[in-house]
């Protein structure tokens, strides 16, 4: 048994021997393969600026661009319904019309309140016709008896006359004068008769334009152009010019709004970037993007952007204008909008491929140095543009990133780098190479672009 058991022993040990010998081997025959392998290929893009418009996708709500409810002016009962509900009716088109009755004989009785004022009025330019005609024959009179009273003076002073004839004389002169004055008070109470009249004319024809109005009102016009909702009320409804309930809502569908959220905190970031001169104030246009996933055929305008901010949502309402001529665009669908508010004049746009998370949440991506080495370099991305990452701070121009290959190489590590091509781009040649721009003219040039696509749309 003691034999057996040394003769284990001794077996295990020559065996362990022998294992660690092959690894060994292993070991330097491994290291040996590293030193001969080439170095790793991976593909890079060299790091060019360039103008990269921002767009900003928001949700938003469509409204209507004009919305009117309409109500009576006037009392009464519906005889009849003039429109199809859901219909387009055009301005001053006649909806309902209220029975006339009441206000027919309004207007009959105006009508004779006026003629009654015309005739009192003719009345009172008699009065002073006549009153006028007796002050002339008064003061006739007056002469008369003053020229009496004159000759009378002079016999009287001889005694040719009695002193009574001479007191009558006078009595008549007093006399003659005052039904002059009778008169002339008699004619200013015919003026002021004639003034009454003129008043209860005026009083008596607003009186009748004031039925007449009524009359008119009670065909229940659109104030508006546009499509008609729902109607509140049937023939037969009895309706009120003070009633708080619409009898129904006019629309006006083409253009149509779309409001649009934006966060305080985002526009603020704009504003920033456009202070710095990091960026360039962007377009108007609007593109929209309905519930069903397809986009609108033709682009909008901003039109309006609000001065404050809702307390409630910290968000600022901006509000589009659209062409809606084929009514495809309804009150209060949610529909996405993208708008370019701003244009990076300095960006680097990377594929997907390039941009790396650290364990730390931190965009990074690769590049390779002068010595063909592996880098680690962080940046900043301000969103993506056409499926792309939009890289604002980080890099500088001649910097090759790595695009693909990234996901087996390491920092420190040499490689072999050949240019990045696009599936279905055709290698940069003398012959096809791109007109360098400034940023300045990329923008105009995507501006007038711009201008031309609306254009074409309209």
């Amino acid at each position: 048994m003691k034999h057996s058991y040394l003769a284990l022993v001794i077996a295990s040990v020559l065996s362990s021997a022998v294992l660690v010998g092959c690894s060994s081997k292993d070991d330097d025959v491994e290291a040996a393969a590293a030193q001969q392998m080439p170095p790793p290929v991976v593909n890079v893009q060299t790091v060019s600026f360039e103008t990269v418009p921002q767009v900003q996708t928001f949700s938003g709500r469509t409204a209507a661009y004009q919305t009117a409810d309409v109500r009576p002016q006037v009392n009464g009962i519906i005889d009849e319904v003039l429109f199809r509900e859901g219909s387009v009716v055009k301005k001053n088109q006649p909806l309902y019309r209220i029975n006339p009755d009441n206000y027919t004989s309004s207007i009959a009785s105006g009508e004779a309140a006026v003629q009654q004022a015309r005739a009192n009025y003719q009345t009172a330019l008699a009065n002073r016709a006549s009153a006028q005609s007796e002050i002339v024959s008064q003061q006739a009179q007056l002469a008369q008896a003053r020229d009496d009273l004159s000759r009378l003076e002079k016999l009287v002073a001889i005694d040719a006359i009695s002193a009574q004839q001479y007191e009558q004389a006078k009595t008549a002169v007093r006399t003659a004068q005052a039904a002059i004055d009778s008169a002339r008070a008699a004619a200013a109470q015919a003026q002021a008769g004639i003034e009454s009249a003129k008043a209860g004319i005026q009083t008596a024809e607003s009186t009748l334009n004031a039925s007449s109005l009524d009359l008119s009102r009670t065909i229940v016009r659109a104030p508006i152009s546009g499509r008609t909702g729902r109607s509140d009320v049937t023939a037969g409804a009895l309706v009120s010019a003070s009633q708080t309930n619409p009898l129904v809502t006019v629309s006006r569908l083409d253009p149509i709004y779309v409001d649009i959220s934006q966060s305080s905190s985002d526009l603020l970031k704009l504003r920033q970037q456009l202070s710095s001169g990091n960026a360039q104030a962007g377009m108007n246009s609007v593109e929209l993007v309905l519930e069903d996933g397809s986009v609108y055929p033709i682009r909008g305008q901003l039109a309006l952007s609000e001065a404050k901010v809702d307390e409630s949502t910290g968000a600022v309402t901006l509000r589009a204008v659209f062409p809606n001529e084929k009514n495809i665009l309804l009150p209060g669908m949610y529909v996405t909008a993208r708008l370019t508010q701003s244009v990076l004049t300095n960006a680097v746009l990377l594929p997907q491929s390039a941009i790396t998370r650290s364990p730390k949440s931190e965009t990074q991506v690769y590049i390779v140095d002068s010595n063909n080495t592996i880098q680690v370099r962080p940046v900043t991305v301000n969103g993506t543009h056409e499926g792309k990452w939009v890289v604002t701070d980080g890099l500088a121009a001649g910097d090759k990133v790595v695009i693909v290959g990234g996901s087996k190489v390491k920092p420190e590590q040499q490689v072999k780098t050949e240019p990045y091509v696009e599936e279905g781009a055709q290698p940069a040649t003398a012959a096809n190479a791109p007109r360098s721009q400034t940023p300045v003219q990329a923008a105009r040039e995507m501006q007038e672009k711009e201008k031309q696509n609306n254009a074409g749309a309209n």
